[in-house]
């Protein structure tokens, strides 16, 4: 494909190659035009959506605005061809859509490896994973891994995800794999799940995550923009991505707490996701263009 636009045909086609020829996938992953991880700039701009897979398809007042797949994989596609957008970050099957339908051609591919407890469930707090690992990334030509550490000091099941997560990151750097780590403190309040967004948790979140593994040195750190971020940048010498966070009524609010943030040494880029493919007044290639340019700031035209 050569443009944003996908037509009928095309998932048509999509559909018939998982029914049909399944090893396609994979080998449109493997033939795919690839590129370094940083250049030009150094930094990155990378779309998110991997949000379906855990159980999150609500934007805004909206309860199941990412539920259609072929919807989401329209507005991917737009975000996709826009300048400035230097990849996407989704779980296996989302990058396997993208994959046969073309769309990653020059792209940083972002593997999650997702979590396993799910928005709401009375397993939340065990984040096992249950997406892509180490091998299968570095097997299908994945550009970069990146996993959810949540930390309840009052929950048991936490030791196994930080179990699990070193592994992981000690995995990733014996694979020379670049893995970003989006750490926060949770806590239980009425039977949910809710992170901690202030800077003292941020902080400790931050330092907790950077010592797992045998080997830091291809972990990165994916962080939510909150008061203060002097101070949470001043927890790590580890390169940083954004964390855009979910869409709010006030645009313009948001795009400037992220130049903000965007500005400190150590940071590197922004993942967003939602806040960029559903936007309030539904024009993606707009919203993508604005936060592509707080993010190659001094790029030429």
């Amino acid at each position: 494909m050569s443009d944003a636009v996908i037509t009928p045909a095309d998932f048509d086609r999509l559909r018939d190659l998982r029914a049909t020829r399944p090893e396609g996938i994979r080998e449109a992953l493997r033939a795919r035009r690839r590129r370094e991880v940083l250049r030009g700039d150094g930094r990155l701009f990378i779309v998110a959506a991997d949000h379906p897979a855990r159980g999150a398809l609500a934007v805004g007042a909206d309860p199941t605005a990412m539920a259609d797949r072929y919807e989401l994989l329209g507005r991917l596609a737009i975000a996709l061809s826009r300048p400035g957008v230097d990849g996407v970050l989704g779980t296996p099957d989302i990058i396997d859509d993208l994959a046969a339908l073309g769309l990653l051609d020059d792209k940083v591919v972002v593997g999650s490896m997702n979590r396993g407890g799910l928005r709401g469930a009375a397993f939340e707090m065990d984040d096992r994973y249950t997406a892509y690992d180490v091998a299968a990334m570095a097997a299908a030509g994945i550009d970069f891994a990146k996993t959810l550490v949540r930390v309840n000091l009052a929950d048991p099941a936490t030791a196994v995800t930080l179990e699990a997560t070193a592994k992981a990151v000690s995995a990733a750097a014996a694979a020379r794999l670049p893995i970003m780590l989006e750490p926060f403190m949770s806590e239980w309040h009425d039977g949910r799940i809710v992170n901690d967004l202030s800077t003292e948790a941020v902080v400790l979140s931050v330092a907790i995550a950077s010592g797992l593994g045998a080997d830091s040195s291809y972990t990165w750190m994916k962080l939510p923009v909150v008061a203060d971020m002097e101070r949470v940048m001043a927890a790590t010498t580890m390169p940083t991505l954004l964390l855009g966070g979910d869409p709010g009524v006030h645009p313009d609010e948001t795009f400037a707490a992220w130049e903000s943030a965007l500005a400190l040494p150590g940071v590197r880029g922004l993942t967003v996701g939602r806040t960029l493919l559903y936007p309030p007044d539904g024009d993606v290639a707009a919203a993508v263009d604005t936060a592509a340019a707080l993010v190659h700031r001094d790029a030429e035209d």
